[in-house]
């Protein structure tokens, strides 16, 4: 039995997009694309941490630890909003590479600060060079008002996702920056 397509969604969508997606994705042609890149981006970007020794998401930590200095690592779960026991994972391998230290905190010895330590400024180098080939890569043949617009139109995407979800990492980031 053949599903009937109906037209409901192929009103608002360009055909030619309709006709390759599946069925249960019609109605969602932006969603589907969106997901598409995501998974996409994540893998090209795995591919260029695996050869500075990064796992996907270890960026992210090592990111807010250079920018912030130490954190607490309940916060920092909290700002890659992640569950705790990945993070832990994260950063018993990031410190077995020589990237983070972790120490009691002076103020609550039953808190865990995480920090970046010294050596790890040559992975800052190296993490920024892999996001700007990431960058060039994602981005090739736009030109730069079409890559300023993607970057407004994808923030907008995110804004209203936060707002649907009430989950915004970025929200519990700057929280975490002014406490």
């Amino acid at each position: 039995m053949k599903a009937d397509t109906g037209t409901a969604g192929a009103a608002q969508a360009d055909p030619a997009c309709i006709e390759r997606l599946p069925l249960a994705a019609q109605d969602g042609p932006a969603s589907m694309v969106i997901s598409r890149v995501a998974r996409l981006h994540r893998i090209a970007a795995g591919k260029l941490l695996k050869g500075l020794g990064l796992y996907p998401g270890q960026e992210f930590v090592m990111m807010h630890l250079w920018d912030t200095g130490p954190v607490r690592q309940s916060d920092l779960i909290k700002v890659v909003d992640l569950d705790p026991s990945t993070v832990t994972k994260m950063l018993q391998r990031l410190e077995q590479a020589g990237h983070v230290r972790r120490r009691p905190d002076p103020d609550d010895r039953r808190a865990v600060l995480v920090e970046a330590t010294d050596s790890s400024c040559g992975l800052l180098t190296e993490v920024r060079r892999a996001w700007g080939e990431l960058e060039d890569h994602t981005l090739a043949g736009l030109d730069p008002d079409e890559r300023t617009e993607l970057a407004r139109l994808l923030t907008r995407v995110e804004t209203n996702l936060c707002v649907e979800t009430a989950d915004c990492p970025e929200e519990a980031r700057r929280e975490a920056l002014r406490g």
